[in-house]
């Protein structure tokens, strides 16, 4: 009984993950071990990234310095960026926190915060199907964009100069109080690795 509620909370919490609609609070726990509530950062726009850095296509955005990038042009402008881990143990790209730390220093990412879900709850709450799997949220804690980080879905790093970044796009549109004209697009990467998988 209690795996039938279960799965129908999931399902009908995926359905309600819409663009223009309010982004479901959660709480995780950091790289640190500190919880972080995503209420927290109301009055801010936010980025999510789902990560898995044995992805090749998400090796394709950090070995290239895009995504490091995208995190610095979007940080600068007094957003927040959680890169969320999805991965549960035994799975590819599964990590403690002291590793994904790590990971990013190596990288030279610069996200606001590192965030563990590996049971998935959060990963599934929001319909997250790939690394990398991309949500912008507004300041007054709506979604705005859900999608691919950007417009050509390859894991080649030549690809990057000609792609349009959603991302970058939907947060500038938000900076200058404007709309986002590309809400919503089709993710691409590696399966997120949840339990189930």
């Amino acid at each position: 009984m209690n795996l039938l509620l279960a799965a129908v909370l999931a399902v009908s919490s995926h359905a309600a993950v819409k663009v223009g609609k309010d982004a479901p609070d959660f709480t995780l726990t950091d790289s640190k071990g500190k919880e972080r509530r995503l209420s927290d950062f109301k009055g801010k726009i936010v980025v999510l990234e789902w990560y898995n850095r044995d992805c090749p296509y998400v090796k394709k955005h950090y070995g290239a310095g895009n995504m490091q990038r995208t995190q610095d042009a979007v940080t600068s402008k007094g957003a927040v960026w959680l890169t969320i881990n999805s991965s549960a143990k035994g799975k590819q790209g599964h990590v403690d926190g002291k590793a994904f730390e790590a990971l990013m220093k190596q990288d030279k990412g610069a996200p606001s915060h590192l965030l563990l879900d590996h049971d998935g709850t959060v990963g599934k709450l929001y319909g997250a199907k790939t690394t990398p799997h991309m949500y912008v949220i507004d300041p007054a804690g709506k979604l705005r964009y859900m999608g691919a980080i950007d417009s050509i879905p390859s894991a080649d790093p030549a690809d990057i100069a000609k792609a349009r970044n959603y991302v970058l796009a939907a947060v500038d549109a938000l900076a200058g109080n404007q709309r986002v004209e590309t809400a919503s697009t089709k993710p691409y990467g590696c399966g997120v690795k949840y339990a189930s998988n």
